[in-house]
C-alpha cells in the first residue's frame, strides 16, 4: 500500500500540486504558439504526454548504464528518437493538424519540462515511481493546453472542438485566437491558481492553529 500511496501522491503532484505550467511555469513556448484551438491544446498535450511517458521509461530503465559525463546527451537522444516517432505518427495520420502545430512537435526535444524531468527524477527513481511522475506531469501539462485552447477559441471563435456553442448574434473577440490573448489567457489562469493556492495555504494554516490550542 505504501508504494502505491506514494505513486498516487507522485501523480498528483504533476497534475494538480506541482502542475508544470501553473506552477512552475514551464513549457510556456509551445503552450502559447499552439494554443488557439482546443484540439491543437489536446493534440500537442497528448504527443507531449508520449514523449515524456516513453523517455521516463527508457531513462530509468537503463539510468545504471548511462555514464554520467554523456547522460544530458543520451537524455535528448532518447526525447528525440520518441519525438520522431510522434511527428511522422501526426503526420500520417492527422495531416491537418500536424500542419497547424508546425515546428512546435520537433521543438518537443528541447521542452525544459520533458529534459528537467528526465534529469531532476526519471534518471534517479525506481520505474514505478518515473512511470507515476511521467504520467502526473504529461497530464497535468496535458490538461493546460486543453484549458487554455478551450477558453482561447470559446471567446475568439465561438467554438469548442469545432463545434459552434452560440447562436449568429455572438461577437467572437478575435483578440483571444491571436498571440496578446494567449498571453491574456495564461496570466489569468495564473492568477486563479495563485489564488486557489494563497486560499489553501490559509485554510491550512486556519485548521493548524484550531489543533493548536485544542
Amino acid at each position: 500500500m505504501a508504494k502505491e500511496q506514494l505513486a498516487y501522491d507522485e501523480f498528483m503532484k504533476g497534475l494538480w500540486r506541482e502542475n508544470p505550467v501553473f506552477v512552475q511555469v514551464l513549457g510556456l513556448c509551445p503552450l502559447l504558439a499552439v494554443t488557439n484551438s482546443a484540439i491543437n491544446g489536446l493534440a500537442m498535450g497528448l504527443a507531449s504526454f508520449f514523449v515524456l511517458l516513453g523517455s521516463s521509461i527508457l531513462v530509468s530503465l537503463f539510468k545504471s548504464y548511462i555514464p554520467k559525463q554523456v547522460r544530458i546527451s543520451c537524455f535528448i537522444i532518447i526525447i528525440a528518437t520518441f519525438v520522431t516517432v510522434v511527428d511522422y505518427t501526426l503526420a500520417a495520420a492527422l495531416p491537418v493538424i500536424h500542419k497547424e502545430l508546425g515546428a512546435f512537435i520537433p521543438l518537443i526535444v528541447a521542452n525544459c519540462l520533458i529534459l528537467g524531468r528526465m534529469e531532476a527524477f526519471a534518471s534517479r527513481n525506481t520505474l514505478r515511481m518515473s512511470v507515476a511522475d511521467a504520467f502526473g506531469m504529461g497530464a497535468g501539462f496535458l490538461f493546460a493546453l486543453v484549458s487554455l485552447g478551450a477558453v482561447r477559441e470559446i471567446l475568439g471563435v465561438g467554438e469548442l472542438f469545432g463545434i459552434a456553442l452560440f447562436g449568429a448574434n455572438f461577437e467572437p473577440w478575435v483578440i483571444m485566437i491571436l498571440p496578446p490573448g494567449g498571453f491574456i489567457t495564461l496570466g489569468v489562469m495564473l492568477l486563479y491558481f495563485n489564488w486557489l493556492e494563497e486560499k489553501k495555504n490559509k485554510i491550512d494554516k486556519q485548521l493548524a492553529t484550531e489543533d493548536g490550542v485544542n
